[in-house]
């Protein structure tokens, strides 16, 4: 029988995954990377904007709409090509390391310079207390956790956040930075020239206007219960905190569901080994991910 291909150091590699199981990537339910299972489908919305990939990318339009939503002036906000380049820009421009570990992996590592920190945090998926302090802040997960845009936090000096998490389309790549214009205008001197899309900045109004924050960090909220108590009810230990995830305790949990096309996120990489990190599914997912568990395992 095929063997599952050793877990990477991030979710989402769930076509790696079925191809080597000999699955279709397309029935597989890959629950290592973490989207909102509430967002409506981004196809339609891309279709209406098709004629936008015969432009040269003009974000200002996009920039605007976005600091709006996240109640910030525009010249306060970077729009980036997904939240991974915004976190690559506020590194190479402020250095600096997590505040504690274990926190996502690619936030820098120095121990000198500003602190960094998730919120909620990742992987405990735990929201930040009022007394809680860091430099710079990722909110990737914040909206689906809180059904806010942003903490809106004025004693920082950067915030990023990942829009493709909250509209569960990781291919259309758009995230952002938020800091004093000073500093966004140096981080536009370190980001590639059309960085972001035609067809991303053209769709973000129609993302934006599409938005329930509050709803969907309600529904979330309790299928992550449903989801624990399924887990549990399995024998399985489970943390769940505020985070669109929950933690469980059993080594070797992603090899056990591959196979019967379940993927979840190995959390070694946190250096938490025996710990998988599974993202909150929709109601059909969660029926698959019983099944899943009921099947026999080695």
């Amino acid at each position: 029988m095929p063997s599952v291909p050793p877990a990477g150091s991030h979710g989402g590699d769930g076509p790696a995954v079925a191809r080597a199981l000999g699955l279709d990537p397309a029935d597989l339910l890959d629950l290592s990377q973490t989207m909102n299972p509430f967002a409506p489908p981004a196809g339609p919305m891309l279709q209406r904007h098709l004629d936008a990939l015969g432009r040269y990318p003009d974000p200002r339009a996009a920039t605007a709409e976005l600091a709006a939503a996240l109640g910030v002036e525009p010249e306060r906000l970077l729009l980036t090509n997904g939240g991974s380049e915004a976190i690559h820009l506020v590194a190479a421009e402020l250095g600096g390391g997590v505040r504690s570990e274990p926190d996502f992996g690619l936030h820098p590592r120095s121990p000198d310079g500003p602190r960094w920190r998730s919120d909620p945090h990742s992987p405990s998926g735990h929201l930040a207390g009022p007394h809680d302090r860091a430099d710079v802040w990722d909110e990737a997960f914040y909206a689906l956790a809180t059904g806010r845009w942003t903490a809106g936090r004025e004693d920082c000096r950067v915030t990023v956040g990942s829009l493709t998490k909250t509209f569960a389309c990781p291919g259309l790549r758009l995230g952002y930075a938020v800091a004093d214009p000073d500093l966004v205008a140096r981080l536009r001197t370190r980001q590639p020239h059309w960085s972001v899309s035609s067809l991303a900045l053209a769709v973000l109004p129609d993302l934006l206007a599409a938005a329930d924050l509050r709803g969907w960090a309600d529904g979330i909220r309790s299928l992550r219960g449903e989801l624990a108590d399924l887990l549990a009810a399995h024998g399985l230990r489970v943390d769940a905190a505020d985070a669109p995830w929950v933690l469980v305790h059993r080594p070797g949990l992603r090899e056990a569901l591959a196979p019967h096309g379940v993927l979840v996120r190995d959390c070694t990489s946190f250096g938490m080994p025996g710990v998988a990190r599974v993202a909150v599914p929709d109601a059909g997912g969660l029926e698959r991910l019983e099944r899943a568990l009921d099947a026999p395992h080695p």
